[in-house]
């Protein structure tokens, strides 16, 4: 902010001659109302920097939802998510995360990122009292059919994430996310924050994601060296079908940003979470590199050639004290 500054006007005494001062004065007025200008010019940059990142920020978050109402159709009649045996009373929830969590009988448990609602459901089917969210309302829509066609009781709210706070004020037991959701996410502090409002003291939070070491990789297994390390702008995305089925025709795009290890722990310990295990694991919920990957027995995907030993699959799980 520029400071104020007050000129005093010269005396003038017909029987005493003007000093010569005035120009030092003017100069430091001038100098003063040039560093406005440039404070205003530069608060107007800002603004309208922000105003763009604003509407940047509304246009990316439309396209994806564009994006996930056409992956929804898709998905709800592929073999991928088998919706005909869930109707049957398959749970979908993989063991490793059910060992991990351990049981949520009688816990409030709040989905992020849910899609159309099978996991929320499977855990509502494990005795948890669930609410699923996300951004997509055509997901939304159908996994509010399924709850109410499968009669399994369960909320479903439609709203992107940040936005969230404005449509739900519950706390929860237990927060949970899992399987390609961080790269849907333009801000992983904001994120973290959100994720500790949401819990009640003694609560945890749970995610099973891919690893940020894998993204680095091409779905043609070629090392992407620029890719790791976050620039703060979405990577356009224009999809060859979806991971749930590489043949279909998508028309839409999607924004989507990496985050690094670091980002993604530091987000949720500087909101106030305890880390309670960060595991790695050498297999992945979908076969990410096409035909170099096969299908093991618990249903993870694993490379053909077992001596290819990178980390692909993370898990982590935290607690508010």
């Amino acid at each position: 902010m520029a400071a104020l500054v007050v000129v005093k006007p010269f005396r003038i005494c017909p029987k005493r001659p003007l000093k010569k001062q005035p120009e030092q004065v003017e100069y430091n007025y001038t100098i003063q109302i040039s560093q406005k200008k440039n404070n205003s010019k530069r608060l107007s940059e800002i603004l309208k920097k922000s105003y763009n990142k604003d509407r940047n920020m509304n246009n990316h978050i439309k396209t994806n939802r564009d994006h996930w109402n056409k992956l929804t159709e898709i998905h709800k009649g592929s073999d991928f998510y088998n919706v005909d045996t869930f109707k049957k009373g398959e749970n979908t929830i993989p063991k490793l995360e059910i060992d991990e969590i351990g049981s949520v009988k009688g816990k409030s448990l709040l989905h992020l990122q849910c899609h159309f609602g099978m996991d929320t459901l499977s855990w509502a089917r494990l005795g948890a009292i669930t609410t699923g969210a996300d951004l997509s309302d055509s997901s939304i829509a159908y996994a509010k059919e399924l709850s109410r066609d499968l009669n399994i009781p369960a909320s479903f709210i439609c709203s992107d994430i940040y936005n969230l706070p404005k449509v739900l004020s519950e706390k929860f037991d237990v927060i949970y996310t899992s399987g390609g959701v961080l790269c849907w996410l333009s801000d992983l502090p904001k994120w973290g924050q959100l994720i500790s409002n949401y819990l009640k003291q003694g609560g945890m939070f749970y995610i099973r994601e891919e690893h940020p070491f894998a993204n680095m990789y091409s779905h043609e297994f070629q090392l992407k060296t620029d890719y790791y390390f976050d620039t703060g702008e979405p990577e356009h995305v224009i999809p060859k079908g979806s991971y749930a089925n590489r043949k279909a025709i998508v028309t839409t795009t999607s924004y989507q940003w990496h985050h690094t290890i670091e980002e993604i722990i530091d987000s949720l310990i500087f909101s106030g979470l305890k880390i309670d295990f960060f595991h790695e694991f050498p297999f992945i919920g979908y076969a990410r590199f096409g035909e170099l990957m096969e299908q093991d027995k618990d249903g993870w995907f694993r490379f053909k050639d077992r001596k290819v030993k990178i980390p692909l699959t993370f898990s982590l799980k935290a607690t508010k004290y």
